[in-house]
């Protein structure tokens, strides 16, 4: 009898103990905490939840972040798509270095990364000096909270496509190319659309990321209010300030964004499994 019959025939208890044990955990770890937040955001009302999202600081808030996320995403694509070409189309030395580079992130706490930026950029760093003489800001302003989203969301797209790539070969590409087609030509009609879900998936990803980023970009902003606060500080800001309404009240688009999030992953999912059992 093979590994999968033996498992579809386990007796029923155990197969209704480990389904009420996951989606037990499911409820208590995720959906108490996300109707919580809701919960907490219209206590006090509709109109105090629309107020609270619509008053300056917030506006500017979400502003700032929708700001960095666009900064930064389409950065990260580019890069993403450079590297898993590089890495899956061609051999050279340094290879195993650059794909570590690209997994460092995963590694280095978001914190450390923006501290790292300080000792480079702060008043006080490396490049301190010249950029006050040059009257160029970085920490404490919008550069500095580029700099420290696109550091901690770089690997999402490019640890997508990298093993896509190297499954799919190079065969069409060489196809492609000994057919006449140029270098441009290849990648937007032949690898392009063999990766564009991957490539989306990880977008999405980077973007949800990019927008509920904390740590790195919270050492470098200055926390300063109506200016280099992003969302997620805006949300420490009320919430120190016992501001529960409006604290909970601006954490719930973030769960929105995470919900959003979750549906995209699961429709991009379902169209790569749609398409696999197509081709």
């Amino acid at each position: 009898m093979s590994p999968v019959s033996r498992s579809t025939q386990d007796p029923l208890w155990t197969r209704l103990l480990l389904i009420g044990a996951a989606v037990f955990f499911l409820v208590l770890f995720l959906l108490v905490p996300l109707f919580s937040i809701f919960a907490e955001a219209f206590k006090k009302g509709v109109a105090l939840y629309f107020e609270a999202l619509t008053e300056e600081n917030a506006r500017s808030a979400v502003l700032l972040t929708l700001t960095v996320a666009a900064i930064t995403v389409p950065f990260n694509a580019l890069f993403g798509v450079a590297a898993a070409w590089v890495i899956a189309k061609f051999e050279f030395r340094g290879k195993s270095l650059l794909l570590a580079l690209i997994d460092l992130p995963f590694a280095v706490s978001p914190v450390v990364s923006g501290l790292c930026y300080i000792l480079v950029f702060g008043a006080n760093g490396v490049l301190g000096p010249w950029l006050q003489a040059h009257d160029i800001r970085i920490i404490f302003a919008l550069p500095g909270m580029v700099l420290a989203t696109i550091f901690v969301t770089f690997p999402f797209v490019a640890r997508e496509l990298i093993p896509l790539m190297q499954a799919q070969g190079s065969d069409q590409e060489y196809a492609a190319l000994s057919l006449g087609a140029s270098g441009w030509q290849t990648f937007r009609r032949v690898t392009l659309p063999n990766i564009k879900w991957a490539l989306f998936y990880g977008i999405i990803l980077c973007n949800a990321r990019a927008m509920g980023e904390f740590g790195a970009v919270s050492v470098v902003s200055g926390h300063i209010r109506g200016e280099t606060n992003t969302l997620p500080l805006h949300v420490e800001v009320l919430y120190n300030d016992y501001n529960m309404v409006a604290a909970f009240a601006c954490a719930s688009m973030l769960s929105l964004l995470g919900l959003v999030t979750l549906l995209l992953k699961t429709f991009i999912e379902w169209r790569t499994g749609l398409r696999h059992r197509h081709s």
